[in-house]
Protein backbone atom coordinates (compact mmCIF):
# COMPACT_ATOMS: atom_id res chain seq x y z
CA UNK A 1 0.00 0.00 0.00
CA UNK A 2 1.86 3.83 -0.99
CA UNK A 3 1.90 5.92 1.66
CA UNK A 4 -0.40 9.08 1.89
CA UNK A 5 2.19 11.76 0.61
CA UNK A 6 2.08 9.20 -2.97
CA UNK A 7 -1.05 8.95 -3.06
CA UNK A 8 -1.47 12.62 -2.47
CA UNK A 9 0.63 13.03 -5.25
CA UNK A 10 -1.06 10.61 -7.83
CA UNK A 11 -4.18 12.59 -8.02
CA UNK A 12 -2.68 16.06 -7.54
CA UNK A 13 -0.87 15.04 -11.16
CA UNK A 14 -3.80 13.13 -12.99
CA UNK A 15 -6.45 14.96 -11.83
CA UNK A 16 -5.29 18.18 -11.78
CA UNK A 17 -2.36 18.38 -14.03
CA UNK A 18 -4.04 15.88 -16.51
CA UNK A 19 -0.60 13.68 -16.53
CA UNK A 20 -1.21 10.38 -18.21
CA UNK A 21 -1.53 7.14 -15.72
CA UNK A 22 1.62 5.21 -17.67
CA UNK A 23 4.06 8.98 -17.44
CA UNK A 24 3.04 8.62 -13.79
CA UNK A 25 3.48 5.13 -12.93
CA UNK A 26 7.21 5.68 -14.70
CA UNK A 27 8.06 8.48 -12.57
CA UNK A 28 6.60 6.69 -9.73
CA UNK A 29 8.18 3.39 -10.58
CA UNK A 30 4.82 1.68 -9.38
CA UNK A 31 2.18 -0.11 -12.18
CA UNK A 32 0.17 2.45 -14.26
CA UNK A 33 -3.32 0.24 -12.28
CA UNK A 34 -1.79 1.50 -9.02
CA UNK A 35 -1.96 4.77 -10.24
CA UNK A 36 -5.85 4.71 -12.10
CA UNK A 37 -6.64 2.90 -8.62
CA UNK A 38 -5.67 5.87 -6.14
CA UNK A 39 -6.63 8.46 -9.22
CA UNK A 40 -9.96 7.63 -9.40
CA UNK A 41 -11.01 6.04 -5.63
CA UNK A 42 -14.08 7.81 -3.94
CA UNK A 43 -13.69 6.40 -0.49
CA UNK A 44 -10.97 6.26 1.39
CA UNK A 45 -11.91 3.62 4.58
CA UNK A 46 -10.11 4.59 8.22
CA UNK A 47 -6.91 1.96 8.96
CA UNK A 48 -8.26 -0.29 11.34
CA UNK A 49 -5.63 -1.35 14.24
CA UNK A 50 -4.65 -5.39 13.25
CA UNK A 51 -5.93 -6.47 16.77
CA UNK A 52 -3.90 -9.71 17.84
CA UNK A 53 -5.61 -12.54 20.43
CA UNK A 54 -3.39 -13.13 23.11
CA UNK A 55 -2.94 -16.79 22.84
CA UNK A 56 -1.82 -16.83 27.13
CA UNK A 57 -4.91 -14.76 27.93
CA UNK A 58 -7.52 -16.17 26.45
CA UNK A 59 -8.11 -19.53 28.24
CA UNK A 60 -7.33 -17.81 31.59
CA UNK A 61 -9.79 -14.19 31.29
CA UNK A 62 -13.36 -15.77 32.30
CA UNK A 63 -11.67 -17.12 35.52
CA UNK A 64 -9.78 -13.05 36.11
CA UNK A 65 -13.53 -11.85 35.09
CA UNK A 66 -15.51 -14.11 37.96
CA UNK A 67 -12.84 -13.34 40.12
CA UNK A 68 -13.52 -9.58 39.60
CA UNK A 69 -17.64 -9.58 39.43
CA UNK A 70 -17.33 -11.80 43.10
CA UNK A 71 -14.44 -9.37 44.28
CA UNK A 72 -16.64 -6.05 43.60
CA UNK A 73 -19.55 -7.37 45.73
CA UNK A 74 -17.10 -6.96 48.48
CA UNK A 75 -15.49 -4.05 50.75
CA UNK A 76 -12.04 -2.94 49.20
CA UNK A 77 -9.53 -4.88 52.16
CA UNK A 78 -11.38 -8.00 51.18
CA UNK A 79 -10.65 -8.02 47.14
CA UNK A 80 -7.85 -9.61 45.55
CA UNK A 81 -4.78 -7.58 43.90
CA UNK A 82 -4.34 -8.08 40.08
CA UNK A 83 -0.78 -9.86 41.87
CA UNK A 84 -2.61 -12.25 43.82
CA UNK A 85 -5.04 -13.05 40.67
CA UNK A 86 -1.69 -13.41 38.95
CA UNK A 87 -0.08 -15.93 41.84
CA UNK A 88 -3.34 -17.81 41.90
CA UNK A 89 -3.32 -18.16 37.94
CA UNK A 90 0.26 -19.39 38.04
CA UNK A 91 -0.16 -22.06 40.70
CA UNK A 92 -3.50 -23.14 40.24
CA UNK A 93 -4.60 -22.73 36.38
CA UNK A 94 -1.20 -23.46 34.73
CA UNK A 95 -0.77 -19.56 33.26
CA UNK A 96 2.36 -19.26 31.81
CA UNK A 97 2.29 -15.55 31.12
CA UNK A 98 3.89 -12.68 32.94
CA UNK A 99 2.59 -10.78 35.65
CA UNK A 100 2.03 -7.75 34.04
CA UNK A 101 0.18 -9.19 31.23
CA UNK A 102 -2.62 -9.96 34.35
CA UNK A 103 -2.31 -6.72 35.57
CA UNK A 104 -3.25 -4.86 32.52
CA UNK A 105 -6.01 -6.72 31.72
CA UNK A 106 -7.37 -6.66 35.39
CA UNK A 107 -6.90 -3.02 35.82
CA UNK A 108 -8.97 -2.71 31.82
CA UNK A 109 -11.42 -5.31 33.27
CA UNK A 110 -12.72 -3.68 36.59
CA UNK A 111 -13.43 0.01 34.71
CA UNK A 112 -15.21 -2.03 32.55
CA UNK A 113 -17.21 -3.75 34.68
CA UNK A 114 -17.70 -0.86 36.90
CA UNK A 115 -18.95 1.51 34.15
CA UNK A 116 -21.28 -1.46 33.41
CA UNK A 117 -22.85 -1.19 37.08
CA UNK A 118 -23.28 2.43 37.45
CA UNK A 119 -25.11 2.08 33.97
CA UNK A 120 -27.32 -1.11 34.59
CA UNK A 121 -28.24 0.49 38.28
CA UNK A 122 -30.04 3.81 36.83
CA UNK A 123 -33.05 1.97 35.43
CA UNK A 124 -34.20 0.22 38.68
CA UNK A 125 -37.16 -1.73 36.83
CA UNK A 126 -36.75 -5.47 36.16
CA UNK A 127 -32.71 -5.65 37.16
CA UNK A 128 -31.81 -8.48 38.51
CA UNK A 129 -30.22 -7.50 42.47
CA UNK A 130 -32.30 -4.27 43.08
CA UNK A 131 -35.22 -3.33 45.23
CA UNK A 132 -37.81 -1.54 46.58
CA UNK A 133 -39.09 -0.58 50.18
CA UNK A 134 -42.94 0.68 51.53
CA UNK A 135 -44.73 0.14 55.13
CA UNK A 136 -48.10 -0.76 54.10
CA UNK A 137 -51.17 -1.57 57.30
CA UNK A 138 -53.10 -4.49 58.36
CA UNK A 139 -55.61 -5.34 61.04
CA UNK A 140 -53.93 -7.97 63.67
CA UNK A 141 -56.29 -9.71 66.75
CA UNK A 142 -53.91 -8.74 69.83
CA UNK A 143 -54.94 -9.21 73.28
CA UNK A 144 -58.56 -9.82 72.22
CA UNK A 145 -58.95 -6.56 70.49
CA UNK A 146 -58.45 -5.20 66.46
CA UNK A 147 -55.73 -3.40 66.20
CA UNK A 148 -53.67 -2.17 62.90
CA UNK A 149 -50.04 -2.31 62.67
CA UNK A 150 -47.73 -1.13 60.07
CA UNK A 151 -45.79 -4.27 58.06
CA UNK A 152 -42.61 -3.37 56.23
CA UNK A 153 -42.26 -5.18 52.44
CA UNK A 154 -39.17 -5.66 50.36
CA UNK A 155 -39.81 -6.74 46.72
CA UNK A 156 -37.68 -7.53 43.91
CA UNK A 157 -39.07 -6.16 41.00
CA UNK A 158 -36.88 -8.49 38.57
CA UNK A 159 -38.26 -11.81 40.22
CA UNK A 160 -41.94 -10.13 41.33
CA UNK A 161 -41.10 -11.52 44.67
CA UNK A 162 -40.49 -10.09 48.20
CA UNK A 163 -40.40 -10.22 51.93
CA UNK A 164 -42.46 -8.60 54.80
CA UNK A 165 -42.11 -8.25 58.50
CA UNK A 166 -44.33 -6.77 60.77
CA UNK A 167 -43.65 -3.92 63.42
CA UNK A 168 -45.34 -1.91 66.34
CA UNK A 169 -44.73 1.59 64.50
CA UNK A 170 -43.25 2.66 61.49
CA UNK A 171 -40.28 4.73 63.01
CA UNK A 172 -36.67 4.86 62.11
CA UNK A 173 -35.44 1.79 64.09
CA UNK A 174 -38.45 -0.40 62.91
CA UNK A 175 -37.32 0.32 59.15
CA UNK A 176 -33.76 -0.73 60.26
CA UNK A 177 -34.21 -3.42 62.30
CA UNK A 178 -36.70 -4.82 59.11
CA UNK A 179 -33.93 -4.38 56.28
CA UNK A 180 -31.36 -5.70 58.56
CA UNK A 181 -33.63 -8.96 59.36
CA UNK A 182 -34.02 -9.32 55.53
CA UNK A 183 -30.55 -9.05 54.24
CA UNK A 184 -29.56 -11.49 57.12
CA UNK A 185 -32.36 -13.68 56.09
CA UNK A 186 -31.37 -13.43 52.43
CA UNK A 187 -27.32 -13.78 53.20
CA UNK A 188 -26.82 -10.55 50.92
CA UNK A 189 -27.78 -7.21 50.08
CA UNK A 190 -29.36 -5.63 47.17
CA UNK A 191 -27.26 -3.22 45.25
CA UNK A 192 -29.59 -0.20 44.66
CA UNK A 193 -33.24 0.08 46.93
CA UNK A 194 -35.88 2.37 46.22
CA UNK A 195 -37.66 4.47 49.01
CA UNK A 196 -40.35 6.65 48.94
CA UNK A 197 -39.61 10.17 51.23
CA UNK A 198 -40.08 7.97 54.35
CA UNK A 199 -39.50 10.04 57.32
CA UNK A 200 -37.42 7.90 59.31
CA UNK A 201 -34.82 7.89 56.35
CA UNK A 202 -35.07 11.90 54.91
CA UNK A 203 -35.21 14.86 57.33
CA UNK A 204 -35.53 17.62 54.31
CA UNK A 205 -36.11 17.38 51.00
CA UNK A 206 -34.51 20.51 49.10
CA UNK A 207 -34.55 21.69 45.73
CA UNK A 208 -32.84 19.63 42.37
CA UNK A 209 -33.76 16.22 44.05
CA UNK A 210 -31.29 16.80 47.31
CA UNK A 211 -31.94 15.12 50.57
CA UNK A 212 -30.52 15.26 54.08
CA UNK A 213 -31.06 11.87 55.32
CA UNK A 214 -31.27 10.91 58.95
CA UNK A 215 -28.06 10.22 60.59
CA UNK A 216 -29.27 6.71 61.82
CA UNK A 217 -30.03 6.09 58.09
CA UNK A 218 -26.74 7.44 56.89
CA UNK A 219 -24.80 5.17 58.60
CA UNK A 220 -27.07 2.29 57.68
CA UNK A 221 -26.49 2.64 53.94
CA UNK A 222 -22.52 3.52 54.74
CA UNK A 223 -22.61 -0.06 56.38
CA UNK A 224 -24.44 -1.83 54.02
CA UNK A 225 -22.93 -0.54 51.14
CA UNK A 226 -25.96 -0.21 48.87
CA UNK A 227 -27.00 2.54 46.57
CA UNK A 228 -30.22 3.85 47.68
CA UNK A 229 -33.03 6.19 45.65
CA UNK A 230 -36.24 8.02 46.42
CA UNK A 231 -39.39 8.73 45.07
CA UNK A 232 -40.53 12.44 43.65
CA UNK A 233 -42.35 13.91 46.24
CA UNK A 234 -45.89 12.56 45.61
CA UNK A 235 -45.13 10.03 42.92
CA UNK A 236 -46.01 7.24 44.84
CA UNK A 237 -45.74 5.40 41.10
CA UNK A 238 -42.04 5.35 40.83
CA UNK A 239 -41.94 2.66 43.03
CA UNK A 240 -45.02 0.96 41.71
CA UNK A 241 -43.85 -2.64 42.46
CA UNK A 242 -43.75 -2.54 45.81
CA UNK A 243 -46.71 -0.52 45.97
CA UNK A 244 -48.49 -3.22 44.74
CA UNK A 245 -47.01 -5.70 46.80
CA UNK A 246 -48.07 -4.38 49.47
CA UNK A 247 -51.42 -4.62 48.77
CA UNK A 248 -50.71 -8.64 47.50
CA UNK A 249 -49.30 -8.99 51.23
CA UNK A 250 -51.99 -7.54 52.68
CA UNK A 251 -54.83 -9.63 50.68
CA UNK A 252 -53.15 -12.95 50.37
CA UNK A 253 -51.74 -12.96 53.70
CA UNK A 254 -53.04 -10.41 56.77
CA UNK A 255 -57.17 -10.74 55.81
CA UNK A 256 -58.86 -11.85 57.74
CA UNK A 257 -56.79 -10.31 60.49
CA UNK A 258 -54.37 -13.19 62.09
CA UNK A 259 -54.23 -13.55 65.82
CA UNK A 260 -51.05 -12.48 67.64
CA UNK A 261 -49.48 -12.92 71.07
CA UNK A 262 -46.06 -12.33 70.22
CA UNK A 263 -45.29 -10.27 67.65
CA UNK A 264 -41.28 -11.29 66.70
CA UNK A 265 -42.84 -14.88 67.06
CA UNK A 266 -45.43 -13.92 64.40
CA UNK A 267 -42.64 -13.09 62.07
CA UNK A 268 -40.33 -16.18 62.14
CA UNK A 269 -43.16 -17.78 60.21
CA UNK A 270 -43.35 -15.03 57.18
CA UNK A 271 -40.46 -15.90 55.74
CA UNK A 272 -41.81 -19.42 54.36
CA UNK A 273 -44.91 -17.93 54.08
CA UNK A 274 -42.70 -15.62 50.88
CA UNK A 275 -40.81 -18.14 49.93
CA UNK A 276 -43.96 -20.90 49.16
CA UNK A 277 -44.94 -17.85 46.87
CA UNK A 278 -42.25 -17.85 44.45
CA UNK A 279 -43.62 -21.40 43.49
CA UNK A 280 -45.42 -19.86 40.73
CA UNK A 281 -44.85 -18.60 37.01
CA UNK A 282 -43.61 -15.52 36.58
CA UNK A 283 -46.64 -13.13 34.87
CA UNK A 284 -44.61 -12.05 31.95
CA UNK A 285 -41.38 -14.11 31.73
CA UNK A 286 -43.33 -17.67 32.45
CA UNK A 287 -40.72 -18.57 34.72
CA UNK A 288 -40.67 -19.86 37.87
CA UNK A 289 -40.18 -16.85 40.61
CA UNK A 290 -37.83 -18.92 42.61
CA UNK A 291 -35.68 -19.29 39.72
CA UNK A 292 -35.49 -15.50 38.46
CA UNK A 293 -34.75 -14.80 42.25
CA UNK A 294 -31.43 -16.81 42.42
CA UNK A 295 -30.47 -14.41 39.79
CA UNK A 296 -31.12 -11.65 42.09
CA UNK A 297 -29.40 -13.57 44.89
CA UNK A 298 -26.39 -13.72 42.41
CA UNK A 299 -26.29 -9.87 41.69
CA UNK A 300 -26.53 -9.45 45.60
CA UNK A 301 -23.51 -7.53 48.32
CA UNK A 302 -21.87 -9.36 50.36
CA UNK A 303 -23.35 -8.70 54.25
CA UNK A 304 -20.54 -7.38 56.17
CA UNK A 305 -18.82 -9.33 58.43
CA UNK A 306 -20.60 -7.19 61.47
CA UNK A 307 -24.10 -6.41 62.12
CA UNK A 308 -25.50 -2.97 62.38
CA UNK A 309 -27.21 -1.58 65.59
CA UNK A 310 -30.32 -0.15 64.96
CA UNK A 311 -30.95 1.78 67.53
CA UNK A 312 -30.40 5.74 68.10
CA UNK A 313 -28.69 6.97 71.15
CA UNK A 314 -30.18 10.47 73.17
CA UNK A 315 -29.12 12.18 75.78
CA UNK A 316 -31.96 13.41 78.40
CA UNK A 317 -32.46 14.98 81.47
CA UNK A 318 -34.54 13.46 84.09
CA UNK A 319 -37.32 14.78 86.53
CA UNK A 320 -37.28 14.87 90.23
CA UNK A 321 -38.25 11.49 90.49
CA UNK A 322 -35.83 10.14 87.77
CA UNK A 323 -37.68 9.66 85.05
CA UNK A 324 -37.70 10.54 81.63
CA UNK A 325 -39.22 11.06 78.49
CA UNK A 326 -38.66 9.33 75.27
CA UNK A 327 -41.06 10.00 72.06
CA UNK A 328 -43.91 11.64 74.32
CA UNK A 329 -43.52 8.18 76.94
CA UNK A 330 -42.28 7.91 80.55
CA UNK A 331 -39.55 5.43 81.89
CA UNK A 332 -38.19 4.91 85.45
CA UNK A 333 -34.49 5.35 85.61
CA UNK A 334 -33.37 5.32 89.79
CA UNK A 335 -33.50 8.37 92.51
CA UNK A 336 -30.07 8.74 92.68
CA UNK A 337 -30.06 9.83 88.92
CA UNK A 338 -32.87 12.37 89.74
CA UNK A 339 -32.61 15.73 87.18
CA UNK A 340 -29.60 14.41 86.06
CA UNK A 341 -28.65 14.18 82.54
CA UNK A 342 -28.66 10.35 81.06
CA UNK A 343 -28.18 8.94 78.03
CA UNK A 344 -30.84 6.73 76.32
CA UNK A 345 -30.46 3.91 73.85
CA UNK A 346 -33.32 3.68 72.01
CA UNK A 347 -34.08 0.40 69.41
CA UNK A 348 -37.75 -0.78 68.65
CA UNK A 349 -38.81 -2.83 71.18
CA UNK A 350 -36.45 -1.43 74.08
CA UNK A 351 -34.96 1.30 75.98
CA UNK A 352 -31.79 1.16 78.09
CA UNK A 353 -31.08 4.03 80.66
CA UNK A 354 -26.72 4.62 80.53
CA UNK A 355 -24.98 5.99 83.33
CA UNK A 356 -21.88 7.76 81.73
CA UNK A 357 -19.86 4.85 82.00
CA UNK A 358 -22.40 3.49 79.14
CA UNK A 359 -23.80 1.09 81.71
CA UNK A 360 -27.18 -0.19 82.02
CA UNK A 361 -29.03 1.47 84.71
CA UNK A 362 -32.54 0.17 83.95
CA UNK A 363 -33.94 -1.83 80.70
CA UNK A 364 -37.56 -1.13 79.65
CA UNK A 365 -40.10 -2.41 76.63
CA UNK A 366 -40.74 0.37 74.39
CA UNK A 367 -43.82 1.67 74.81
CA UNK A 368 -46.46 1.57 71.91
CA UNK A 369 -50.26 2.52 71.72
CA UNK A 370 -51.93 4.20 74.72
CA UNK A 371 -49.68 2.85 77.21
CA UNK A 372 -47.59 6.25 78.23
CA UNK A 373 -45.32 4.79 81.29
CA UNK A 374 -43.19 2.06 82.38
CA UNK A 375 -41.64 1.70 85.81
CA UNK A 376 -39.07 -0.47 87.25
CA UNK A 377 -39.50 -1.03 91.04
CA UNK A 378 -36.65 -2.25 92.56
CA UNK A 379 -34.04 1.39 92.13
CA UNK A 380 -36.88 3.49 94.29
CA UNK A 381 -37.89 0.78 96.61
CA UNK A 382 -34.68 1.06 98.88
CA UNK A 383 -35.21 5.03 99.24
CA UNK A 384 -38.94 4.69 99.99
CA UNK A 385 -38.49 2.02 102.83
CA UNK A 386 -36.18 4.48 104.42
CA UNK A 387 -38.62 7.47 103.85
CA UNK A 388 -42.11 5.70 103.92
CA UNK A 389 -44.23 8.67 104.14
CA UNK A 390 -42.39 10.43 101.57
CA UNK A 391 -44.51 7.84 99.38
CA UNK A 392 -48.02 9.21 99.65
CA UNK A 393 -46.64 12.50 98.42
CA UNK A 394 -45.13 11.39 95.38
CA UNK A 395 -46.68 10.06 92.26
CA UNK A 396 -45.08 7.00 92.61
CA UNK A 397 -47.64 5.75 95.41
CA UNK A 398 -50.42 5.63 93.08
CA UNK A 399 -48.13 3.58 90.20
CA UNK A 400 -48.53 0.57 92.97
CA UNK A 401 -51.69 -2.14 92.22
CA UNK A 402 -54.68 -0.98 94.54
CA UNK A 403 -54.24 -3.96 96.61
CA UNK A 404 -50.92 -2.75 98.09
CA UNK A 405 -51.70 0.57 98.00
CA UNK A 406 -54.65 0.16 100.49
CA UNK A 407 -52.33 -2.14 102.32
CA UNK A 408 -49.44 0.73 102.82
CA UNK A 409 -52.36 3.05 103.99
CA UNK A 410 -53.23 1.27 107.06
CA UNK A 411 -49.92 0.56 108.01
CA UNK A 412 -48.09 1.95 110.66
CA UNK A 413 -44.64 3.79 109.37
CA UNK A 414 -42.62 0.74 110.87
CA UNK A 415 -44.85 -1.37 109.01
CA UNK A 416 -44.52 0.47 105.80
CA UNK A 417 -40.53 0.23 106.42
CA UNK A 418 -40.72 -3.44 106.47
CA UNK A 419 -43.00 -4.06 103.67
CA UNK A 420 -41.00 -1.86 100.87
CA UNK A 421 -38.62 -3.48 101.84
CA UNK A 422 -40.08 -6.67 101.47
CA UNK A 423 -40.96 -5.67 98.16
CA UNK A 424 -37.91 -5.30 97.21
CA UNK A 425 -36.53 -8.67 98.02
CA UNK A 426 -39.45 -10.48 96.34
CA UNK A 427 -40.21 -8.57 93.24
CA UNK A 428 -39.21 -9.87 90.17
CA UNK A 429 -39.21 -8.42 86.55
CA UNK A 430 -41.82 -6.04 88.35
CA UNK A 431 -44.73 -8.48 88.13
CA UNK A 432 -46.88 -8.25 90.83
CA UNK A 433 -48.99 -10.64 90.29
CA UNK A 434 -47.62 -13.45 92.73
CA UNK A 435 -47.31 -10.42 95.26
CA UNK A 436 -50.81 -9.45 94.60
CA UNK A 437 -52.05 -13.14 95.31
CA UNK A 438 -49.79 -13.44 98.77
CA UNK A 439 -51.04 -10.02 100.21
CA UNK A 440 -54.49 -10.75 99.42
CA UNK A 441 -53.82 -14.57 100.89
CA UNK A 442 -52.58 -12.96 104.10
CA UNK A 443 -55.44 -10.50 104.35
CA UNK A 444 -58.26 -13.17 104.28
CA UNK A 445 -57.67 -13.23 108.62
CA UNK A 446 -56.80 -9.42 108.71
CA UNK A 447 -54.39 -6.94 108.66
CA UNK A 448 -51.13 -9.07 108.12
CA UNK A 449 -47.45 -8.69 108.68
CA UNK A 450 -44.73 -8.84 106.58
CA UNK A 451 -43.66 -12.27 107.57
CA UNK A 452 -47.38 -13.69 107.41
CA UNK A 453 -47.09 -12.21 103.37
CA UNK A 454 -43.42 -13.69 103.18
CA UNK A 455 -45.26 -16.88 104.23
CA UNK A 456 -47.84 -16.99 101.88
CA UNK A 457 -45.49 -16.01 99.15
CA UNK A 458 -43.76 -18.87 99.42
CA UNK A 459 -46.82 -20.94 99.83
CA UNK A 460 -48.22 -19.35 96.42
CA UNK A 461 -44.52 -20.29 94.54
CA UNK A 462 -44.77 -23.98 96.42
CA UNK A 463 -48.43 -24.84 96.41
CA UNK A 464 -48.11 -27.02 92.89
CA UNK A 465 -45.60 -28.82 93.92
CA UNK A 466 -46.28 -32.33 94.73
CA UNK A 467 -43.60 -34.01 97.73
CA UNK A 468 -42.78 -38.02 97.17
CA UNK A 469 -42.68 -40.07 100.34
CA UNK A 470 -39.07 -40.82 101.70
CA UNK A 471 -38.18 -44.27 102.26
CA UNK A 472 -35.29 -44.16 105.16
CA UNK A 473 -31.72 -46.64 103.74
CA UNK A 474 -32.04 -48.48 107.16
CA UNK A 475 -34.29 -49.90 109.45
CA UNK A 476 -35.92 -47.63 111.95
CA UNK A 477 -35.36 -48.91 115.91
CA UNK A 478 -38.73 -50.22 117.44
CA UNK A 479 -39.07 -47.33 120.27
CA UNK A 480 -41.86 -47.58 123.40
CA UNK A 481 -44.92 -46.37 123.42
CA UNK A 482 -45.11 -42.93 124.35
CA UNK A 483 -46.87 -41.32 127.76
CA UNK A 484 -48.74 -38.45 127.78
CA UNK A 485 -50.67 -36.77 130.41
CA UNK A 486 -49.83 -36.86 134.28
CA UNK A 487 -51.45 -39.79 135.16
CA UNK A 488 -48.29 -41.37 135.84
CA UNK A 489 -47.81 -38.91 139.08
CA UNK A 490 -50.82 -39.82 140.36
CA UNK A 491 -49.67 -43.21 140.47
CA UNK A 492 -46.39 -41.95 142.67
CA UNK A 493 -48.57 -40.13 145.01
CA UNK A 494 -50.22 -43.17 145.51
CA UNK A 495 -47.57 -45.08 146.71
CA UNK A 496 -45.48 -42.16 148.82
CA UNK A 497 -42.70 -42.06 146.12
CA UNK A 498 -43.03 -38.18 146.00
CA UNK A 499 -43.04 -36.03 148.90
Amino acid sequence: MLAVAQIDYIRHEVNQKGESYADVARRMEVDPRTVSKYANQEEFKRKKKQKRKARVMEPVKPIIDKWIKEDLKKKKKYQRTAKKMYEQLRDFHSFTGSDRTVRDYVSKRIKELKESMTEVALPLESIPGTAQVDFGTGPFNYDSETIDLPYLVMSFPYSNSFYFQVFPSENTECLLEGLQRMFQHMGGVPKTIRFDNLSPAVNKIFSKGERELTDTFERFVLHFGFQYEFCNPGKGNEKGHVEAMVKYVRNNFLLPENRIINVDHFNETLWEMAEKDRDRLHYDKKILQSKLFEEDLNSFLKLPEKGFECARYEELKSDKYGIVNVDTKQYSTSPRFAQQKIRVRITYNEIAILNEDNEVIAKHTRLYGVRRKSMIWQPYLDLLSKRPRAIKYSSIYNQFPSIWTDYLKNCTEEEQKNALRLLGELLKNDDFSLLNEALTMASSHGHPSTDQIKHCFYTVINQSNTYKEISPAINLPTMPAATRGLSHYDSLLQSGGVS
